[in-house]
């Protein structure tokens, strides 16, 4: 079976309004860091970003942050970590290049909480899953039903005829925390019982 090595996690780089969205990203870094899972991530310091890569250090976990060059002012770059072999950080020339590298330094993707960036890449995710370009599970984590009128919104391209049966989009949807981690391992192991799998991405960037 595929080895989950590393999860890429997308979330807000701020905190929101409710404080059950923060304990949530604390809440997975833990529980990451537990499972021996390393976190690929934006690479900054606040909100939900910061504090799931906190997290997992402190659990003793792995972090790759991956930020562009014209970030590093903005977002602030996370950089305490008890053990140096623990964090690499990898500063990149634009957005394109770290969304790349992202892809290819994780095995699943997750969407926490967050803003239009998160949108972005969580959509870019399951854009190329449709597009059969890889398999990697893409969980889109539904913490207080924050994700709800996204869903919402599939559902309504999906009757007015714009995801086609023969080519929807992928993805599952995690209520808990606690749920994440068996969602991702159960969409690896169908992957692999349908032959399914594809870890490549043949796309130019």
């Amino acid at each position: 079976m595929t080895k989950l090595s590393a999860i890429c996690v997308y979330c807000g780089s701020s905190d929101g309004t409710d404080p059950a969205m923060l304990a949530a990203a604390e809440a997975l870094g833990r529980t990451m860091a537990e499972a021996g899972i390393g976190l690929v991530y934006g690479g900054g310091n606040n909100g939900l970003m910061g504090a799931v890569a906190r997290a997992v250090l402190a659990g003793g976990g792995r972090v790759t942050g991956i930020i562009p060059d014209f970030l590093r002012s903005k977002e602030r770059m996370l950089e305490a970590a008890r053990d140096p072999d623990q964090l690499e950080m990898v500063v990149v020339d634009d957005m394109h290049t770290r969304k790349r590298l992202m892809f290819e330094r994780a095995d699943a993707f997750v969407a926490l909480p967050g803003g239009v960036g998160t949108l972005e890449e969580l959509v870019e995710q399951m854009t190329w899953v449709q597009l059969d370009r890889h398999s990697k599970p893409v969980v889109i984590a539904d913490i207080g039903g924050f994700w709800g009128p996204l869903l919402s919104l599939i559902d309504h391209m999906r009757e007015q005829g714009f995801i086609r049966a023969d080519a929807d989009v992928r993805y599952r949807v995690a209520d808990t925390v606690a749920e994440i981690i068996p969602t991702i391992r159960a969409t690896m192991a169908r992957a692999e019982r349908t032959g399914a799998v594809r870890t490549g991405l043949d796309l130019p960037m």
